[in-house]
């Protein structure tokens, strides 16, 4: 009886079950998209380098700046000093975009995303990533952008209106969906991987700088109660 049972009521398996996927077709997807991509090329390793060392540059040099105020002394006081080395991280990060461009146009395009919608999107990311930059700078000044803080020129208290109000680090958020928009615009897998990196090594930059800050912050709120 169970076997006639189980004939007029077949199980139902969505997609006719796991085993019918055919998983080719993705492997087939990831090996087209590999293919408009050469991580051996020295525009693509240049591009990486710039990506990841720009970051970690900063955020050593700051810290050694709060250890020893050794710019500071260098360059006679703490805004100078801070306004120096705004400076080198802009140069810094216009070489990045510089080498990001380079490598995107030295590689293929993918036709799968040459197309108006995917373009539009792009010009919407970048519109959206500047927003982000621009309103975020304004909000903070040179200063407080550019690790004043390690300087000692502290915020009278937390920036928590637009664009804070909508994202923690709307810079480092803002700088990424630029470099995405970017990517689609030029319909640039490698624009794409390059946009990875960049929100990878922001990831790692948040991850020592917010506690890092919070930690100055706390010093000096405990100053002042001793006062």
């Amino acid at each position: 009886m169970s076997g006639v049972a189980d004939e007029r009521n077949p199980v139902l398996d969505c997609c006719g079950g796991l085993n019918n996927v055919d998983y080719s077709k993705v492997d087939i997807l990831n090996m087209e998209v590999l293919r408009y991509i050469d991580v051996c090329d020295p525009r693509f390793c240049v591009a990486v380098i710039a990506i990841i060392f720009n970051p970690f540059f900063w955020n050593v040099v700051a810290r050694w700046e709060h250890r020893t105020r050794g710019l500071t002394r260098l360059f006679g006081g703490p805004y100078l000093a801070c306004y120096s080395l705004a400076t080198l991280i802009l140069l810094l990060n216009v070489y990045r975009s510089h080498s990001m461009t380079v490598a995107m146009k030295a590689q293929a395009r993918w036709e799968v995303m040459a197309s108006p919608e995917v373009f539009y999107a792009g010009v919407a990311l970048m519109t959206l990533g500047s927003v982000l930059v621009v309103t975020s700078f304004l909000a903070l000044g040179i200063t407080g952008t550019f690790l004043g803080d390690y300087f000692g020129i502290l915020m009278k208290e937390k920036v928590t209106g637009f664009p804070f109000n909508v994202t923690e680090n709307p810079m480092y958020w803002g700088s990424t969906a630029n470099y995405l928009g970017l990517a689609l615009m030029n319909a640039s897998p490698v624009g794409l991987v390059l946009t990875a990196v960049v929100a990878l090594s922001y990831k790692v930059a948040i991850f020592f700088e917010g506690p890092f800050t919070e930690d100055i912050y706390r010093q000096r709120a405990q100053c002042c109660k001793h006062k």
